[in-house]
């Protein structure tokens, strides 16, 4: 029993990660191909959303 519950969740672990490299993958090859010009939208939008915040954390040089 103790077995098959080891194969399970192997089994389980497997799928799931396979699935979610998969799906980051074609994100990205999507992006590349039907991207063109907004590739970057999101960066963009992020960055024009945080200028002139503080930096918080870390250590200052």
């Amino acid at each position: 029993m103790v077995g098959y519950l080891t194969d399970l969740v192997i089994v389980a672990l497997l799928i799931i990660g396979i699935t979610a490299t998969i799906g980051v993958f074609t994100n990205g090859i999507g992006n590349i191909i039907f991207g063109r010009k907004h590739k970057k939208e999101f960066v963009n939008q992020s960055t024009r959303f945080q200028t002139g915040w503080k930096s918080v954390g870390g250590k200052h040089q």
